[in-house]
């Protein structure tokens, strides 16, 4: 199974270019449905004015160098090992095993398919197996999110079969798109018309994920590294997303200034904890 490439096998029944014309079109369809998400949401212009005014705040300008140094640390971090989620060991593995697999499977498509012509070169075995393996990963990081994460009676209180509309469209056709694919590859073999069942089935669910991008979660992939580079600079230069640095709560200065702190936590505030990482959530 691994070494089957399953567009060769489908070029026999559909010609090659439809393939990448159905691959350009889901290209299309996420890119022009990011750009309406930032329209109707107006958050690019959100984005750039939040900025402009963090500017305007800022103590110290930072150099080049630093930038370029937060911007590695952004991708480092918030982007390649999902460190927003080090305190939840299992949402993070659950986003890597999704993410990676993800970018897998999607450049693995696109590289078999443009990339190798059936009937001149075979694509290698190793590609082909990569292109499994990235689905397999979608798999095993959606399901394990479905299921044990978002789905977790002790805390949510959700149940497994409950679909939020909007809210779940994107997991849901990203984790039944690769499994259909897989399902799909595997058939490939015995043919007949379940291979035709879960041929139909992947597409169906590859144009429902790439083609709802404005009404899915989809689009804040985008933002997400940008949003976490932007809150490293206001911290670095000082501004603090335009609010004030208020210092230690125990200042008799602050206290002055705000004389809510005082009567409200006393004139020693006492260590306020952990907040939410002091208990896992059991409520019900």
């Amino acid at each position: 199974m691994l070494s089957i490439n399953p567009f060769a096998e489908l070029s026999a029944v559909i010609s090659p270019s439809i393939i990448q014309g159905y691959i350009v079109l889901m290209f299309i369809m996420v890119i022009g449905g990011t750009i309406l998400d930032m329209l109707h949401k107006k958050s690019a212009k959100y984005f750039f004015e939040n900025a402009e005014k963090a500017k305007k705040n800022a103590k110290r300008t930072l150099s080049g160098g630093e930038k370029a140094s937060l911007a590695v640390a952004t991708v480092a971090n918030e982007v390649l090992t999902s460190g927003e989620f080090a305190c939840r060991p299992s949402r993070r593995y659950s986003h890597l095993l999704t993410m990676y697999g993800f970018i897998i499977f999607i450049v693995t498509t696109v590289w078999l398919v443009f990339g190798y012509t059936p009937q001149i070169e075979p694509a290698p075995k190793a590609l082909t197996a990569l292109w499994h393996i990235g689905a397999l990963m979608l798999c095993l990081g959606g399901y394990w999110f479905w299921f044990f994460i978002r789905v977790d009676v002790s805390s949510e209180g959700v149940k497994w079969y409950n679909f939020n509309g909007r809210g779940d469209i994107f997991i849901v056709s990203l984790i039944t798109m690769a499994t259909f694919a897989l399902l799909w590859s595997g058939t490939l073999a015995s043919g007949g018309i379940l291979n035709m069942i879960f041929l139909v089935l992947f597409i169906a669910c590859s144009t429902i994920l790439f083609s709802t991008v404005f009404w899915s979660k989809f689009a804040h992939m985008f933002f997400k590294p940008a949003a976490a580079y932007q809150k490293k600079l206001i911290k670095a230069d000082g501004s603090y997303e335009n609010l004030p640095e208020l210092g230690e709560l125990s200042d008799p200065a602050l206290q002055a200034k705000f004389p809510d702190i005082p009567e409200y936590m006393g004139n020693n505030p006492p260590n306020m904890g952990l907040g939410i990482k002091s208990e896992a959530p059991r409520h019900f």
